[in-house]
């Protein structure tokens, strides 16, 4: 007699095994063969393509051989006009399912993502709870799943770019219904890695350090009582905002200090979201609120934990992706519809650009001092940088005392920004904003009638002006959203290509942070100064992305590793990523300041998003100069969810490429040269 322990364990090690090849060769080539019979003007390559994709999924609680044999039959659809009642159908109430369950989340995760007190652990359970992880499962059940797969072709990305320039809206429409059912991830499987997920997110969240409680060597506090940062986006924007402040020097090194010791999990247990607490992170010794040394065990590899976890989930997903068999490939091929080497060919041609040397020269002139690691995050060339943060924050905390506020003056940040006054209270209907317990972000609706949410976080004294910054780049991406779900020709092409392209879209806002604030430009060489701050980010987050996705593949020739060891890979691959690209010019060596980013943790190969959201950034910038702004932001933002090449190509007239960037960073530093100080 087996045990209900064995029984689960039995299960679980089915999930991770996958499904077994159920429908044989011998049938689908009868199907395919008989269906052709049927019709007097058969769609041969639908048919093909059909049978093959709906017996790649057929298993054997879904009948037998028999079975699909008369499901195929009855249901194949020959007739276009019969096909185009069938996808609207399809499109219709797709956008009532994601629109539902994207309700629906939004308010289960409220708590964990709205600051309105503390959080309990029924909070954490219910924001862990995914509505529509049994969704794909219900619609296999139903055979919805198979109807779709044998009437809508699923194709490669290889096809996608070959045929779909010449696509209408329409078609694209149809592709991306055949996009739907590329896996049969069982809801057991998906329920756990969105447990997972709301871990990792609640990890992240709370990774907060007390930086008035941070003292330097002398046991001097350098950072005001209150400052509470988030690892590591608060971290890195203060290291940023540091560059004019008195004694900046000083706070950076501690913040990179800080840093290295996160990455490295020697930061010790005790001071992370801990007020109680005194901490020099040079030295890595702990005070008491007496000012007594105290003994601190060091962080457990939880950090790590937490990604190799990650990789486990998904890589046990990968037997459920015929399409598509590692997370890899649905990341690059399948979500970015990039490939892995192409995206690599991209950031390498940058970082080891010959430019890179010359802007590195030229920041090491302005700042008056040899380069150090943390100077990746360089932040003078932006038009605001030589304003005070101190100052700004003033204007936005006044300003901006609560959320209610912000949401208020959204119509007036749109037209100053460019948008007609129309555009501007339409946009601002469909955006809601809270006060975020992280550090923020968006959140698309995916149903018209929904609203987007903006989510910026507010202290007591109101917006600083990190915040603020933070706020526009995710209003950039609420703007999209909007115009991207609700102005799109046809829903199943809602949205942009990839993350990258609504990043894009964030960073053309957030340049222009300072208009809102009704303050004029105090460089006169704004776009040369905005080239070498893009061209700059960019070579820093390139090289963050490469990490990510070197330790994704030693994660895959390595799937038994522990924590530890994951730890140890991501640190040597960070020092080997930086030896290579960033040692000489920095003159440093070793240095695993790339590994930084809680993305890796809770967003699993979500980096690569950035710096290729800087180069269309970059060259969407150049392609709308001088139009006006709010019509060229509608004009590209509802193109449509085509492929990356196709969108390039309608939105800005050129491949996704670093020429353009490396072109206008010459004409940048010879313009510059003899003026900029």
């Amino acid at each position: 007699m087996i045990s209900c322990g064995m029984e689960k364990k039995i299960a679980e090690n089915q999930l991770e095994k996958g499904p077994v090849k159920f429908v044989s060769d011998v049938t689908i080539e009868t199907v395919i063969k008989d269906l052709k019979a049927k019709f007097d003007n058969p769609d041969s390559v639908r048919i093909e393509k059909g049978v093959r994709q709906a017996a790649d999924f057929w298993q054997k609680e879904d009948g037998t051989e028999e079975d699909f044999k008369k499901y195929c039959l009855n249901n194949f659809i020959n007739s276009n006009e019969d096909l185009d009642k069938a996808f609207n159908t399809i499109q219709k109430n797709f956008e009532l399912l994601n629109g539902c369950f994207n309700k629906i989340s939004l308010g289960l995760k409220f708590a964990q993502h709205i600051d309105e007190g503390e959080m309990n652990d029924l909070d954490l359970m219910f924001g862990g709870y995914e509505p529509a992880s049994n969704l794909t499962d219900d619609l296999f059940a139903n055979k919805i799943a198979f109807y779709i797969l044998l009437n809508f072709p699923h194709y490669s990305l290889d096809e996608k770019n070959q045929l779909g320039s010449t696509w209408t809206p329409r078609q694209w429409a149809y592709a991306r219904v055949g996009d739907l059912f590329s896996s049969r991830v069982p809801a057991a499987l998906s329920m756990k890695f969105g447990q997972l997920n709301n871990e990792c997110d609640n990890y992240i969240a709370n990774y907060n350090i007390y930086m008035g409680n941070i003292i330097d060597p002398e046991g001097i506090a350098k950072f005001p009582e209150d400052m509470k940062l988030i690892s590591h986006w608060n971290l890195r924007d203060e290291l940023k905002s540091n560059y004019n402040a008195e004694n900046g020097l000083n706070k950076q090194k501690i913040i990179f200090a800080i840093m290295k010791r996160i990455i490295n999990q020697e930061i010790p247990q005790n001071v992370i979201n801990n007020k109680d607490t005194k901490w020099n992170p040079v030295t890595n010794n702990v005070l008491d609120a007496s000012g007594k040394e105290i003994q601190s065990d060091r962080e457990p590899d939880i950090r790590y934990q937490y990604l190799l976890d990650n990789f486990k989930m998904l890589s046990a997903m990968d037997a459920y992706n015929p399409f598509y068999p590692t997370y890899i490939d649905r990341k690059f091929n399948q979500e970015m519809e990039m490939p892995f080497e192409e995206v690599e060919k991209l950031f390498i041609d940058l970082i080891s650009s010959e430019q890179t040397k010359k802007v590195g020269d030229l920041i090491k002139k302005r700042l008056g001092r040899n380069l150090e690691p943390f100077d990746i995050w360089y932040d003078g060339f932006k038009s605001r940088s030589a304003i005070p943060d101190e100052q700004l924050t003033k204007i936005t905390s006044a300003k901006y005392p609560d959320n209610k506020a912000f949401q208020k003056d959204l119509p007036n940040i749109l037209t100053k920004l460019g948008f007609t006054k129309d555009k501007a209270a339409y946009l601002s209907d469909n955006i809601l904003v809270d006060a975020s317990r992280g550090a923020g972000h968006a959140w698309g609706a995916q149903m018209k009638g929904e609203k987007a949410r903006l989510r910026s976080r507010i202290g007591k004294t109101g917006m600083d002006y990190k915040g603020y910054n933070i706020a526009i780049h995710e209003f950039g991406h609420n703007v999209e959203q909007t115009f991207s779900l609700n102005n799109v020709p046809e829903y199943m092409i809602n949205g942009v290509p990839n993350t990258a392209f609504t990043e894009a879209m964030a960073f053309v806002f957030q340049q222009k942070d300072l208009l809102p604030l009704g303050m004029s430009n105090p460089n006169s060489e704004t776009e040369y100064l905005n080239s070498l701050d893009v061209f700059w980010s960019s070579y820093e987050i390139m090289g963050v992305a490469l990490v990510d996705m070197y330790v994704w593949k030693w994660l895959y020739d390595n799937p038994d590793a522990t924590a530890a060891e994951l730890r140890e890979s991501v640190v040597k691959i960070s020092k080997d990523v930086w030896n290579k690209y960033y040692a000489d010019l920095f003159g440093s060596r070793d240095q695993e300041i790339l590994a930084i980013y809680s993305h890796m943790i809770s967003y699993p190969l979500y980096l690569s998003a950035y710096p290729i959201g800087h180069l269309i950034e970059f060259q969407v910038e150049q392609k709308i100069q001088g139009k006006p702004f709010g019509a060229e932001i509608e004009r590209i933002t509802t193109i449509g969810r085509v492929t990356p090449k196709d969108w390039m190509m309608k939105a800005v007239g050129e491949d996704l490429s670093v020429k353009p960037m490396l072109s206008a960073v010459d004409k940048s530093l010879e313009n510059l040269s003899n003026k900029i100080k």
